[in-house]
């Protein structure tokens, strides 16, 4: 099916954003994240060079720099996935890294407002956890402008600002409702951070000429070791995968 669509269409430019991305869901279920984020990346990758995509962006997440969950891990896998694509020089195959999106699919933003809604309780998993945000368009225009100046195997991370305290948007979206509404802090889940990091360490950070764009390198993954089944195992313990 990827194969007709490339065929057909036979795109230049390639915006990979396609994901499993709800962390409980993989840490109980991490073989389909395996499927998702990592073999499906290196189909939407094997596509794009056949039929010579030039430039691919991999989009990532902050939750892939020192990975602690299913999702991290495996997005972190997709951005060493789409290095090792760019080895050969044939196009410019990168990543870009930020963290979430204010008013996305499944976003905070959209589970507090139901929660208000509904009339309580806003559920927040603890109050110290902080997270990275920003907007649709900022998103957007920075993922197109990573892409326009990445170099081949380039992980580009964008600036987010100063991290964000969850409660604190609980209790501005409950202030602006005018409802009485009850907060209820439900404890950080499995692979959950309590405070989220753009760069995990070790990594070295270099500017590009973007202000707000900042260039690290991953190291590429050898295909047959994701075919083969033995990252699986490594880094998420799945030792029965099905490919």
């Amino acid at each position: 099916m990827l194969d007709e669509v490339f065929a057909l269409h036979k795109p230049d430019v390639v915006f990979h954003a396609a994901a499993l991305k709800h962390l409980p869901m993989l840490e109980q279920y991490p073989a389909e994240g395996w499927k998702t984020n990592v073999l499906g990346t290196l189909n939407v990758l094997d596509a794009a060079k056949k039929h010579g995509v030039k430039h691919f962006v991999n989009i990532s997440t902050d939750k892939a720099a020192d990975a602690t969950s299913v999702l991290g891990k495996t997005k972190r896998l997709a951005e060493e996935l789409t290095a090792s694509f760019a080895a050969d020089g044939s196009g410019t195959y990168l990543s870009v890294r930020f963290g979430n999106v204010l008013g996305s699919r499944g976003s905070m933003l959209h589970t507090f407002t139901s929660q208000i809604t509904a009339g309580g309780p806003v559920t927040v998993t603890h109050p110290e956890i902080t997270r990275f945000f920003m907007t649709i368009p900022e998103a957007c225009e920075l993922v197109i402008q990573a892409g326009a100046i990445g170099d081949p195997g380039d992980v580009l991370v964008l600036d987010m600002g100063s991290p964000i305290r969850i409660l604190d948007v609980a209790k501005r979206l409950i202030a602006e409702s005018g409802k009485d509404i009850e907060i209820v802090f439900t404890g950080l889940r499995n692979g959950e951070k309590l405070h989220e990091v753009l760069f995990s360490d070790g990594e070295e950070r270099t500017p590009t000429s973007h202000p707000f764009i900042t260039h690290v390198q991953v190291p590429p993954i050898r295909r047959s070791s994701v075919l083969d089944g033995s990252l699986a195992a490594l880094e998420l313990g799945i030792w029965d995968i099905k490919i």
